[in-house]
């Protein structure tokens, strides 16, 4: 019991009916008096020494009871922890075992509540290679001695209700490694934690009152794929530094509205103890972080997205986590999270640890983690980090650095299983929610159904949307070269469309592509700075008439010349009216405003993303002029015209076929416009198709290219 290595404390500790009446057994290290009080009883127990306080007293049975403790400095009336029954049910510890709680944060961790009419929280956490499970914290000054758990059969779960601690206490888990060494553990199920570089767990418990009930009510009536859908990344923290999730929600909400961008995605806010990983390297799962305050503080700034009309999308990070010895790594002495196999468990580009997909209560762990992020905190998507580490087990390793699977094929099979699982969960349970996967390479089926198996003979992944890297990195080289150059890399901006429909993708210019060396999206372009400015419009409005999704990193809207650093976040001070270049940045920003307006009110541009017929080439091959022209429809085959062109020259006259039903088009956006720095070059009056053949189609149009610019017309 000293050693912290007994597995039933409850059978040593506490009341028990022995020969001769009822045996007391308390342990109070550093207490000088232990006393029973019961109705009509107050007995003084005998110091045994060690700190254990015993005796029997001539009763008949057990009496409810509870504990005068004498110390130093006075005395302290409390519950004994170790007369009460396992407050955790046979059915949760069936599911944990069978790796099937989907709701594991009600049995898992620290949960307040009244248990056998007591007040109190029940700690419970999985650690089946411990030889003993004590609870510590701030309650008995870091001293776990007196609060062993007790094992609850053969599930690996460690159970203790402790009377009198509730919501702010500080706790860790006291472990004893098989090899009789102890180690200190934050809650792998914390649900709050201390602010980094402090490590305790806290007993939470919410008193957040929802106000979203239209938004959630609503947000699963119109599939994603056919909505708008236009998505402001952000990171949290450096936003606007030093902000509480509070002042946050004063602020963000008004701005993205303002902007019109559909939904927001956070980089992951779940508790990281580096703030430099951004919240790639997670450590508390279940914990938004601290850094900006409460989980309910965190529940208002979504619940005041929502009530603004903004969907919540986060960066969920089941790939991997970090080596600290407080957190996950070797949890109970033994490789319990990670893979038992070094090499299957060695993250070799992050210096981290990959979890062990296979073992049933590890993926029921981050199973549960997803549903949980939309059932307790409302959000309305998961962008799942880093896929492709996830599904190759080669990934980033060297010839005979990996073992093949049981089919000698390169696919981690655990993987694959554990991603449909989580799929078809969050959708099960959480309809509206969708799942965007952060997937680099040709995976066949990611965003396909989990039943549907493809020709590589795997099932779909199941996820709702993927991140089109293809398409950034191809697009973002073209636009990166000189105008007299690119018509050599026209494919670079065509090639998307062969495979656009082969999965339902999002675009993504996001943190990733204004980091590191790769200089913010303005500063890749090549020119002068009317130059830059002029091909960072044009390729915005190339982005958002193209089929999928839109992401766009903060920053970007307003033209930010430095990379992101999140240390100080975006250069808020480029809008400030005193700057003198301000006009040039804010041009940018009402254009995003624009793009996000029009976006929305034009079914075309959403409506059929994931239909090959919502899309229609009209010049795809214009590689000397440096154009791009096609049509988006509708579901009613409503078109619109979306022109972009990438020279810095202006184009008179440039015909383009255009369907012979339409009698007149109309431009309804031109990032040329002097309200967004442009030259003011506009096709201002209708524009009536010709019966001259151009493009394969029998009537034609003239319109204006000015330089470096992107051109939308609808029918008039």
């Amino acid at each position: 019991m000293l050693a912290g290595a007994h597995h039933d404390p409850h059978a040593l500790l506490g009341a028990h009916q022995v020969r001769g009446g009822v045996s007391f057994r308390v342990l109070r290290p550093y207490a000088r008096t232990v006393t029973v009080l019961a109705e009509g009883l107050r007995a003084a127990l005998k110091d045994e020494g060690d700190g254990l306080f015993a005796g029997v007293l001539p009763l008949p049975e057990v009496p409810a009871y509870s504990l005068l403790v004498g110390y130093e400095d006075g005395e302290l009336a409390t519950e004994d922890p170790y007369r009460f029954l396992p407050a955790l049910g046979e059915l949760d510890l069936h599911l944990i075992g069978e790796g099937r709680h989907e709701e594991l944060w009600t049995a898992l961790g620290a949960r307040p509540m009244t248990h056998q009419g007591v007040t109190g929280t029940r700690f419970t956490v999985w650690a089946p290679n411990a030889l003993g499970v004590r609870v510590t914290g701030d309650f008995c000054y870091w001293d776990g001695t007196a609060y062993p758990m007790r094992s609850l059969g053969s599930t690996g779960v460690w159970e203790l209700f402790l009377p009198g601690v509730g919501d702010g206490a500080l706790y860790k888990f006291d472990i004893t490694r098989p090899d009789g060494t102890h180690t200190l553990r934050a809650d792998p199920m914390a649900r709050r934690t201390e602010v980094p570089p402090a490590t305790a767990s806290i007993v939470t418990e919410s008193h957040h009152e929802w106000r979203d009930e239209l938004w959630m009510a609503a947000r699963g009536d119109r599939p994603v794929h056919e909505s708008p859908f236009s998505v402001y990344e952000v990171h949290l923290p450096s936003w606007r530094p030093r902000l509480t999730y509070r002042q946050l929600a004063e602020q963000l909400p008004a701005y993205v509205r303002d902007l019109g961008f559909t939904h927001v995605e956070f980089l992951p806010v779940a508790e990281h103890p580096f703030g430099g990983s951004w919240g790639y390297q997670v450590t508390g799962f279940y914990a938004p972080t601290a850094r900006m305050g409460t989980p309910d503080d965190f529940r208002f700034l979504v619940d005041a997205l929502h009530r603004a009309g903004i969907g919540v999308i986060v960066d969920w990070v089941p790939a991997h986590f970090p080596k600290d010895d407080w957190a996950l790594a070797s949890f109970d002495g033994r490789t319990l999270y990670e893979h038992e196999d070094p090499a299957r468990s060695e993250h070799p580009d992050w210096g981290t640890l990959e979890f062990d997909y296979g073992r049933t209560e590890v993926r029921n762990f981050l199973v549960a983690n997803a549903t949980y992020w939309c059932e307790e905190f409302h959000v309305d998507g998961l962008r799942v980090d880093a896929v492709a580490s996830m599904l190759y087990l080669d990934y980033s390793r060297e010839e005979g650095q990996w073992s093949p699977n049981e089919h000698g094929g390169r696919e981690n099979l655990d993987a694959v299983a554990f991603l449909q699982e989580m799929n078809a969960t969050v959708y099960r349970r959480c309809p509206g929610v969708i799942t965007i996967a952060e997937e680099s390479t040709a995976w066949d089926g990611v965003t396909r159904a989990t039943h549907h198996v493809g020709p590589g003979g795997f099932g779909g992944l199941g996820f709702g949307l993927k991140w089109n890297m293809g398409w950034m990195h191809d697009s973002l080289g073209y636009a990166a070269h000189e105008p007299v150059h690119r018509k050599y890399h026209h494919h670079e901006m065509t090639f998307s469309m062969v495979y656009a429909y082969s999965e339902n993708y999002v675009l993504p210019i996001s943190h990733d592509e204004v980091v590191h060396g790769k200089r913010a999206l303005v500063t890749k372009m090549p020119g002068d700075w009317w130059q830059q400015r002029a091909t960072h419009r044009a390729y915005l409005g190339f982005m958002w008439a193209h089929p999928g999704k839109q992401l766009l990193f903060m920053g970007q809207e307003f033209a930010q010349g430095a990379e992101w650093s999140e240390t100080h976040g975006p250069d808020w001070w480029l809008l400030d009216p005193s700057y003198s270049a301000e006009p040039d940045h804010r041009g940018v920003r009402d254009l995003v405003r624009d793009l996000n307006t029009v976006y929305r009110d034009a079914p075309p541009l959403w409506q059929r993303d994931t239909d090959p017929a919502g899309f229609a080439w009209i010049a795809g091959d214009a590689a000397e002029d440096n154009v791009f022209a096609f049509l988006r429809h509708d579901a009613d085959g409503a078109p619109l015209l979306a022109v972009s062109h990438f020279s810095p020259v202006v184009r008179h006259d440039y015909r383009l076929g255009v369907p012979d039903s339409v009698p007149a088009w109309t431009e309804v956006l031109n990032t040329d416009a002097a309200r967004y720095g442009g030259g003011d070059l506009r096709n201002e009056d209708a524009l009536k198709p010709e019966t001259v053949p151009s493009h394969g189609r029998p009537a034609s149009l003239t319109l204006t290219l000015p330089p470096l610019a992107t051109v939308w017309l609808r029918p008039a």
